[in-house]
């Protein structure tokens, strides 16, 4: 689990317990008190639950390019970056979704690009280019890759753990997104995508496109 679920969950933890042992030990009666204990533990529940972050099996192929994040497959479309012809996967984070962002390539941070915006539903498109977001830029011998962290309706955080001139590993985790989100990854005409709209991806691991030619 990530070290910032306690943070969020020992509050409503506690306050679950303290109503139980005040209905029990103090005299307080009644349905609300339990009632009260059982949706801060619940609360609890689900806050340790999406914080958490499970070990992935990082793909060996050299040309692999993995997901950044687990979701769904929400867009596969030609987008340029700029000048540069390119192309763009989106992947839509539910708020059961490990929300852990992994690095899609090995490579060297080359910026790292927080961006203030909006807070539309991660589902819609104009959240790709008008929400909160992080973007990330990857440099690699075959070129750079782009990826955005964004925030969604619910999600109010996104938060980057690295910085410009860090190494990354395929499938190293270099971030998380809390509470519902999307994740942008694009990728230059010289990488095959190999996922489609709809399909159910996991970050680290599932491989989303494959370089076309080697260095």
């Amino acid at each position: 689990m990530v070290k910032e679920g306690y943070k969020f969950g020992l509050p409503p933890l506690i306050l679950a317990l303290a109503l139980l042992c005040l209905a029990k030990f103090g005299g307080i009666g009644g349905f609300w008190p339990g009632f009260a204990a059982g949706v801060f533990g619940v609360l609890a529940i689900f806050i340790f639950f999406f914080f958490r972050d499970p070990d992935r099996t990082i793909p060996t192929d050299p040309d692999a390019v993995v997901s950044p994040g687990d979701g769904h497959i929400l867009e596969v479309l030609d987008e340029p970056m700029g000048t540069e012809p390119g192309q763009r996967i989106t992947i839509f984070l539910s708020v059961f979704d490990v929300h852990v962002n992994r690095s899609p390539i090995a490579g060297k941070i080359a910026s790292v690009e927080y961006r203030p915006g909006k807070f539309y539903a991660a589902m819609r498109k104009r959240a790709s280019e008008q929400n909160e977001m992080n973007v990330i830029t990857v440099a690699t011998p075959r070129g750079n890759i782009v990826f955005k962290q964004i925030a969604g309706a619910i999600a109010r955080r996104v938060l980057c753990w690295k910085g410009v001139g860090d190494r990354v590993g395929l499938g190293e985790r270099v971030g998380m997104i809390r509470f519902g989100s999307r994740v942008d990854l694009w990728l230059p005409k010289d990488a095959e995508i190999l996922v489609r709209r709809g399909q159910k991806v996991a970050g680290g691991s599932s491989i989303l496109a494959k370089w076309k030619s080697t260095v």
